[in-house]
């Protein structure tokens, strides 16, 4: 199985292509991705990019971390698995000891 990578600090010109082509050079691209803002279309600077075993996403930060890429140095770090949505909270309410 795969290990996605977090790519960060991109410039905005950066395509998918962009981040395969350069990551490909460290082992394996299962996929990769820059990610939109839906309202403008454009960039938000960062992306994710999976690679196809962990020795090739070793590889690649190990490599690429640093590296310039369209003027822009990039920052590449293992993807944090992603948490439940929005925070927490509520609380309040009828019984909340506050009108004891």
């Amino acid at each position: 199985m795969g290990r996605r990578l977090y790519v960060g600090n991109l410039a905005w010109t950066v395509t998918d292509q962009d981040l395969h082509d350069a990551f490909s050079e460290a082992g394996q691209v299962d996929s990769s991705q820059v990610i939109m803002d839906r309202a403008t279309n454009r960039s938000r600077g960062f992306g994710f990019v999976e690679m196809a075993n962990d020795e090739a996403a070793d590889a690649a930060v190990k490599k690429l971390n640093g590296r310039d890429i369209k003027g822009r140095p990039i920052r590449v770090n293992e993807a944090q698995a992603r948490t439940g949505g929005g925070g927490g909270g509520g609380g309040g309410g009828y019984g909340s000891g506050r009108d004891r």
